[in-house]
Formats: C-alpha cells, structure tokens, sequence
C-alpha cells in the first residue's frame, strides 16, 4: 500500500479519536483480503475482538453488527460487553486499493503498546493511532 493512502488512513483515523464523550485510542490492521474474502474477514474480526476485549478488561463481549440501526454502516462493527452492552471497540473495515483495512477504537485506559504487540504476535500488519 502506497505511504499517501497509509498516510491519508492514518489522518482520517486519528480524526475519529479527536475529543467526544470518551477518549480513544486506535489500531489499523492492514490485510491483503479483498471483498470475496467474507469469512476470512468475519474471522479476522471475531480474533481482534479477543485481543483488544482481553486488553480492555471488560469481560466476556459479542459483536454487533447494527444491521438493524439506521445510523450504522455496512462494514461497521461494535464489541459490546454481554453483562450491560457497555461499548468495547468499534470497528470500520475499509476497501483500500482493493484489500481492508480494518480500523478499531476503543477507550485510551487501554494500555496502547501491548495492546498492539499482542496483535501483531498473532501475524497481522498494524499500525497505532493515538487520540
């Protein structure tokens, strides 16, 4: 992937975590899945969700994938606890030169640094942002 599309996904993510309701934190994780690749891309999420649910400490979580909320998109996903649905990450999987990035967000309590190396000792290319 060309530095200027690395660059310009590195702004736009950053631009998410700018001040709201709770500070954020964020991760990239670059992948060679192209569209087709549905389930390998569900699997890549669903092992992401551990990593970063393990680091927040929240307990046990699910994913939402808002199917049925007006204001979500296709390709937008959420981490939510099972106790109270209490927020976990979210996540944005984007077409980029013809394979995903995917792009989470979770609270800055997350201890950042480990955080990214669990992910990148389970193979993948990722890149931190944070808030």
């Amino acid at each position: 992937m060309s530095d200027a599309v690395n660059d310009d996904l590195y702004e736009r993510t950053k631009a998410l975590l700018q001040p709201g309701e709770i500070d954020l934190n964020g991760i990239i994780v670059h992948t060679d899945l192209e569209s087709s690749d549905d389930l390998e891309m569900h699997e890549l999420t669903v092992d992401l969700n551990e990593v970063i649910a393990a680091h927040a400490g929240k307990g046990e979580t699910y994913i939402y994938a808002g199917n049925d909320d007006p204001d979500f998109s296709s390709n937008q996903f959420q981490g939510l606890t099972l106790d109270d649905d209490e927020f976990v990450w979210e996540c944005q999987q984007l077409l980029r030169e013809g394979t995903f990035d995917l792009v989470f967000y979770y609270e800055a309590d997350v201890d950042q640094a480990p955080l990214v190396d669990a992910v990148r000792e389970r193979g993948y290319d990722v890149t931190s942002v944070e808030g």
